[in-house]
This record gives structure tokens, C-alpha cells and sequence, in this order.
């Protein structure tokens, strides 16, 4: 959520940045709005006031033995709108909130301008794509053989967009989160956590999942309701929900393995072939949080701890920075990671890494105490997948494929697998 100060102090301003991104900004909303709460918080501090001021007389006209009757009557009244006048000023202040909310984070002055992923700007590559003397499989066929990977059991199970991994491919895609697991605690000083899998909805809100994108989660039923995690972002951030943390503790750098469950609204017919886009998918998950000023340094090396993964497995790929039109809502700058695919000639996207800035940390309430300041300071929250797991695996099989359908394990996953070849 976008700090209340940048609709009343700076609000041309905000809403010029915002549609930066492709968002308008109903400013006639906000400023009546606005206006309501600023006209209700004066009468309510003023009939305080005078109801602190009528207490005082009350008090004194006692100990002269005046008759205070009328006064108490007219103090009874002054509380009896006072509730009313703070009633409608709650009322405001939550639709002020709800209305918030909605909008999405500003994005930071280095995201280039775009509409969509066709303006994304490459940042750099890494690594060469193979080069085969045969037409390259896709990872559907290459797991085909034996029932390894099996979309129709899955669908006997759950339907379309599920997979069944069995043997080998199942061990790999076990063998490839313990070694994300593994290399992000040894090499870059992360701390593993184990977190829920189901979450509440003030969790989803508070990263911004909802209220706007309640049609992409999984809802279970209970009072209340619970949903299922499209993310790890989303139960590791809010572990320091209501959180005052002291500034010599930061930076904290968390990694999870979850499982990850999106409905994928609005996508049918996208990626409706094989593993690139599921209903449950697995991902290992890089959170940050630090201090406001360290932020975008701390970007580059969440971006640089994610590649590494893709370096250690020697896959290509390539890293863009999104276009104010592509971003996610709560993010103010993101790279996405994207591998390379041979069957399909291009790269996908593997990893999404984001400085949210204080937008999630303003919605949790997540604080440091800074050393020079007595009042707790809004930390910064940042995120990205190291990696996501399917498609990793994914790009193992395809960029790692002989002409006979063979599976070359890389280097780093064969102790894990125990083989060197599938």
C-alpha cells in the first residue's frame, strides 16, 4: 500500500507516476473522500474538546456547589454525536483503506517505460543455447517414455494442468530443491524456513495478492476461510508481520520450498501443453528485508543468487528488466530470469525477482528500530524464485537431451541422483 501521503501531499504527482504503468488513478474519488474525513476528524477532535473542556467545568461547578445539570446534559448530547461523528469517520477511513488497496506501488525511476512484454529490456545474457544435429524434443516427449512424466494420470486425478512424475524425474525434481535448498544456505547465508501451506486472507493482503487477485487463488472453505499459497512469498513475508526488528539484525534472508498453487484465471489456452504452466507447481523462495537505503543494492544480489542456480546447473539464459506495463501490482522494479527452452527457441521466464520497497512492509506493519531515530522505520521487502522447480527441470531435460532421448544429469545433481545419465 502507497504511503497516505502520496494522495495528500503529492497528488498530480502519484497519479502521473501511476499511469506510468498504466493505471488511472480516480483522484475525484480520493479528494471527496478525503474531504469527508478531514471534515469529520475536525468536528470529532472538536467536540473532544469541548467535552474535555466541559468535564473541567463540570469538576468546578461541583466544588462551588453549583447546579451542573445542564451542563451533564449538554455533555451527554456532545457524547452522543461524538459516537455517531466517529462512527462515519471509521466508515470513511476503511473505504479510504479498501479504496488504497487497489492501487498498485509506484514504479521506481529506472523501469523502463512499456505496455507490455514486448518493451521488457534486456539486461544481459548468460551462456551459450546448445546446438543440436537433431530436432530437439520437448520436454513432453522426453518424459513420455515409461510414464515418467504423466499428464493423464494427473488428470484422472485432478484434471488438465497437473503432471505425475515417476523414477527418475521424480527424484530429480526432489534432487533439484535440495540442492536450491543447499546452495542458497551454504553459498549465499540464507536462513531455511518450513512454513505453512495454507494461509489466511490478512496474509494474501498483506503482499498484495488480495484484494485484486482473488480469482487466481485456491479457497478452502472453513470460517474462515483459508487459502492455498500461490507463493512462499506470502507466508515468509508476513513472519515479520507486526514486527519491530533492531537494525543491527538486518539484513534477513530467508529461503523456503513450497509447493505453489494458482488458478491460473484468464490463461486457457496458454501453455496448456505440458509443465510451464500448472495448477501446482513447486518453487524455492528468496525473501529479503532490509533497510530502505540498501534495497536496490540488495535487488542486484537476490537477482544474482537466482542466477547462480542457473550457472551451477550450466543452463542458459538471459535477464530483463520489466516495463512499467508488465510488472506485478506491488512491485517497483522487477528481472525476470528466463531460461532457454530448445523446443521452443526461446527464452521463459524461470524467476521473477522484485524490490517491493515499502508496499508489502506498510500493509504487515514489518518496522526496524533505526539507531538515530526513536520511532520504528518501515522496512523494505523484496522477493524472487531460486528457482522455480518445474521449469527448471524442464530446461534440464531439453537443453540436456541426446538424439536417442537420453537425459545428461548435470555435474552438480548427479551426486544427488546418484547417476550420470537418465
Amino acid at each position: 500500500m502507497l504511503d497516505p501521503k502520496c494522495y495528500r501531499q503529492d497528488l498530480e504527482a502519484t497519479t502521473a507516476s501511476l499511469a506510468r504503468r498504466g493505471y488511472r488513478l480516480d483522484m475525484d474519488r480520493f479528494t471527496v473522500m478525503e474531504a469527508k474525513r478531514k471534515a469529520l476528524q475536525v468536528e470529532a477532535e472538536e467536540l473532544r474538546n469541548r467535552r474535555n473542556h466541559g468535564s473541567k467545568a463540570i469538576g468546578q461547578a461541583k466544588a462551588k456547589g453549583q447546579d451542573v445539570s445542564p451542563v451533564m446534559a449538554e455533555m451527554t448530547a456532545l457524547g452522543d454525536r461524538l459516537v455517531v461523528i466517529d462512527v462515519r469517520l471509521n466508515e470513511v477511513q476503511a473505504e479510504l483503506e479498501h479504496w488504497s488497496l487497489e492501487v498498485p506501488n509506484l514504479p521506481h525511476a529506472s523501469v523502463p517505460e512499456g505496455q507490455d512484454e514486448h518493451d521488457n529490456v534486456e539486461v544481459r545474457r548468460w551462456g551459450t543455447p546448445p546446438e543440436f544435429d537433431f530436432e530437439p524434443k520437448d520436454h513432453v516427449d522426453l518424459g513420455a517414455p515409461n510414464g515418467r512424466m504423466d499428464f493423464a494420470a494427473a488428470a484422472k486425478i485432478s484434471g488438465a494442468r497437473f503432471v505425475v512424475l515417476r523414477a527418475e524425474l521424480a527424484r530429480m525434481h526432489r534432487a533439484l530443491i535440495q540442492f536450491m535448498l543447499d546452495w542458497h544456505v551454504t553459498n549465499h547465508g540464507y536462513q531455511e524456513v518450513y512454513v505453512p501451506y495454507l494461509v489466511h486472507a490478512e496474509a494474501l493482503q498483506g503482499t498484495g495478492q488480495l484484494p485484486k487477485f482473488a480469482v487466481d487463488l485456491f479457497r478452502v472453505d472453513q470460517d474462515p476461510p483459508y487459502y492455498l499459497v500461490p507463493t512462499a512469498e506470502v507466508p515468509v513475508t508476513n513472519l515479520l508481520r507486526d514486527s519491530i526488528v533492531a537494525a543491527d539484525q538486518l539484513p534477513i534472508k530467508m529461503v523456503a520450498h513450497t509447493p505453489c498453487f494458482r488458478a491460473e484465471a484468464g490463461t486457457y489456452g496458454k501453455d496448456m501443453r505440458g509443465m510451464i504452466r500448472q495448477h501446482q507447481f513447486e518453487k524455492v523462495e528468496l525473501v529479503h528485508f532490509v533497510r530502505p537505503e540498501d534495497s536496490y543494492r540488495a535487488l542486484e544480489d537476490l537477482t544474482g543468487h537466482a542466477e547462480a542456480i542457473l550457472q551451477a546447473l550450466e543452463l542458459p539464459y538471459r535477464v530483463m528488466s520489466l516495463c512499467t506495463g508488465d510488472m506485478g501490482f506491488s512491485a517497483a522494479k522487477t528481472y525476470d530470469i528466463e531460461v532457454w527452452l530448445p523446443s521452443q527457441q526461446r527464452y521463459r521466464e524461470i524467476s521473477s525477482c522484485s524490490n517491493f520497497e515499502d508496499f508489502q512492509a506498510r500493509r504487515i506493519k514489518a518496522r526496524y528500530r533505526h539507531p538515530d531515530f526513536a520511532k520504528p522505520e518501515l522496512l523494505h521487502t523484496l522477493n524472487g524464485s531460486g528457482l522455480a522447480v518445474g521449469r527448471t527441470l524442464v530446461a534440464i531435460l531439453e537443453n540436456y537431451q541426446d538424439k536417442n532421448g537420453n537425459i545428461r544429469v548435470p555435474k552438480l545433481l548427479q551426486a544427488y541422483l546418484g547417476r550420470e545419465t537418465i
